[in-house]
């Protein structure tokens, strides 16, 4: 039996998915390859933690929203040059990479939009209300209780001094059952290093809305249990008891799992 691992939404996600991929990937630690979703997310998220950096110096109420849209281009045309040479090694033709570059554009302009929307609520000057506004950002939560880990994209104070965990998605689908388990798994590591519940926990879907739901002991309830069983299932680093679980995320039309031609799913062999 090995030592009791960290866990992470991510790791505890990938288990739930297949048992046998989480081994490749975190017990074994086999390489992983980047693709144009996780590098274009992880650009979204840096121009959304760094638009809270900014000078408002200049902004007020009324050129607010053209002053927030440049802003926010030239948040991404930076991030996405950043990551230039890891776009590069996908080998996408021009016209692949110009429109998820416009796409990408797209999801933050209307997440802009929402935030200029929340803007006009408050009251005082753009700079008093933009104040308000700026959450907290990438804050790591480390539990040795759940011996679990997680980054949260921004935490909020609501009207009444409460908070909410907010995370960013650019995923097509905007189905908040598909991440209650990861909302639920920051707020409990809100309360274990607080010892308050976060009021709400949410998703920014960038291609649409908000979505929120209320946290309550149930919703913590369900972080622990699924922890456990993480914890109970990855005691060992024998690749016995990891089983595959065969589905059409490990190859699609496109694509395939990193670890496919490891893995074999469909050879007919474990």
């Amino acid at each position: 039996m090995s030592e009791k691992k960290v866990q992470s939404p991510s790791s505890i996600k990938t288990f739930k998915q297949c048992a046998r991929k989480y081994y490749y990937q975190y017990i074994l630690k086999l390489e992983t390859f980047p693709n144009i979703h996780t590098i274009r997310g992880n650009i979204a998220h840096s121009v959304l933690e760094h638009f809270f950096d900014i000078d408002t110096s200049v902004i007020d109420m009324d050129n607010c929203e053209a002053h927030l849209k440049l802003i926010v281009q030239q948040l991404l045309l930076k991030e996405w040059q950043n990551k230039k040479d890891e776009l590069d090694q996908l080998g996408l033709a021009q016209e692949k990479h110009i429109h998820y570059f416009e796409e990408t554009l797209l999801m933050l302009f209307n997440w802009v939009d929402l935030f200029l929307s929340k803007l006009r609520q408050k009251s005082g000057t753009f700079q008093e209300r933009f104040v308000q506004l700026t959450p907290m950002r990438e804050l790591l939560f480390t539990s040795e209780t759940y011996h679990t880990k997680g980054f949260v994209d921004a935490i909020e104070t609501l009207e009444d001094g409460s908070v909410r965990i907010m995370d960013y998605k650019t995923s097509s689908s905007q189905n908040l059952n598909d991440h209650i388990l990861q909302l639920a798994i920051y707020s409990l590591l809100y309360f274990d290093k607080h010892g308050v519940l976060p009021k709400q926990a949410g998703i920014y879907f960038l291609k649409g809305k908000e979505a929120i739901l209320e946290v309550d002991e149930e919703l913590l309830n369900l972080a622990r249990r699924e922890i456990e069983h993480v914890h109970l299932h990855t005691a060992t680093d024998d690749i016995n008891h990891y089983p595959k679980t065969i589905t059409p995320l490990c190859k699609w039309s496109t694509g395939k799992c990193d670890f496919y031609d490891v893995c074999r799913p469909h050879s007919g062999k474990d």
